[in-house]
């Protein structure tokens, strides 16, 4: 399709859909840390407990990409 294999249309799409999620997550974080009050500090202990596993996610992507240099 348009010169692309399935392999490479599965990565981007991987990468566009999952990265599309992680910032809709986010999105929830923030709605979430606004609507209980949680101040300053409760808000970034629920970006750094909730969003942790996003960055195994964001790192994979950023070591395969560095491997390939």
């Amino acid at each position: 399709m348009f010169g692309y294999s399935e392999e490479q249309i599965a990565q981007l799409g991987l990468t566009v859909g999952v990265s599309a999620f992680i910032l809709y997550m986010l999105f929830i974080i923030a709605q979430l840390a606004r609507e209980s009050k949680a101040g300053r500090f409760g808000t970034f202990v629920l970006f750094l407990v909730l969003s942790f596993g996003m960055l195994g996610f964001v790192a994979k992507n950023v070591i395969a990409w560095l491997l390939d240099m």
